[in-house]
C-alpha cells in the first residue's frame, strides 16, 4: 500500500474526528440532551462565587493559648490555602496561620493571639474573604 500526503491527511482527520465522537459519546451517556446540559453547566460554573466560612472556637481566650478556626469554602480548589489576617490599625495584615481546603471544601487552622484586647479577624484566599469575626484576648 502506498501512503500518499492526501492518505496521511485523510488518516488524520478520521482520527480527529473519531477522538472527538468518543468524547461527545462520553458526555452524552452522562446527559440525555447534551446540548441543553452543556449550557446550564456553564451557567451553574458561572453562578457558583467563592465564599469562605469562619467559626472560631471561642470568643474569648487568655493571651497565647491556642483555639482553632474552623469553616467551609465554596469554588474554592481542593489545596489551596486560606489565610488568618487581623486588622491591625485600620489594615488587614496576614497572620503566620493557614491552613489547606480539603476535598470537601473545609480547613482547620490553629491560632495563638497574642495582641490583647477586641481582635477583628478574617479567613481569606485570594481576593475572597469571610466575614468578620471576633476573639478577645485576656
Amino acid at each position: 500500500m502506498i501512503v500518499t500526503k492526501r492518505h496521511s491527511l485523510r488518516i488524520a482527520a478520521v482520527g480527529a474526528l473519531s477522538a472527538a465522537a468518543v468524547a461527545l459519546a462520553g458526555t452524552a451517556a452522562i446527559a440525555a440532551t447534551p446540548a441543553a446540559s452543556t449550557t446550564s453547566v456553564t451557567q451553574k460554573a458561572a453562578v457558583t462565587k467563592a465564599g469562605i466560612t469562619a467559626k472560631p472556637s471561642v470568643t474569648a481566650v487568655k493571651a497565647w493559648t491556642l483555639f482553632r478556626v474552623t469553616g467551609k469554602t465554596t469554588g474554592i480548589k481542593a489545596g489551596s490555602k486560606v489565610t488568618l489576617q487581623q486588622k491591625q490599625h485600620g489594615k488587614w495584615v496576614s497572620l503566620p496561620a493557614s491552613a489547606p481546603v480539603t476535598h470537601k471544601g473545609t480547613y482547620s487552622l490553629g491560632v495563638k493571639l497574642g495582641l490583647k484586647g477586641k481582635n477583628d479577624l478574617r479567613i481569606v484566599n485570594g481576593k475572597t474573604a469571610s466575614s468578620v469575626f471576633n476573639v478577645t484576648v485576656r
